[in-house]
């Protein structure tokens, strides 16, 4: 103990060093928790990008079959047509 200050001043500077270092501790384990957090939302997203991708592949090709299906109609009324003019 310094012989220059009080005791009161050691004890408030023991104690705001304390408060200090507690805080800083508190900072680095939030720091490395959110690290973690990030590597563990990582490995889970990829899965939820493949499900958004296949349901848009399931749109793309339900919506190629219904034109397909529209082009089949109009093609068979055509036909429809055409033999009653006849």
């Amino acid at each position: 103990m310094d012989d220059e200050k009080s005791v009161v001043q050691q004890m408030t500077d023991a104690m705001s060093g304390a408060a200090n270092a507690t805080t800083e501790a508190a900072k680095t384990a939030v720091k490395r928790v959110k690290r973690a957090a990030k590597k563990v939302a990582k490995k889970v997203t990829p899965k939820k990008k493949a499900a958004k991708k296949s349901r848009k592949a399931a749109k793309k090709s339900s919506a190629k079959k219904s034109t397909k299906k529209a082009a089949k109609k109009a093609g068979k009324k055509k036909k429809k047509v055409r033999k009653s003019k006849r």
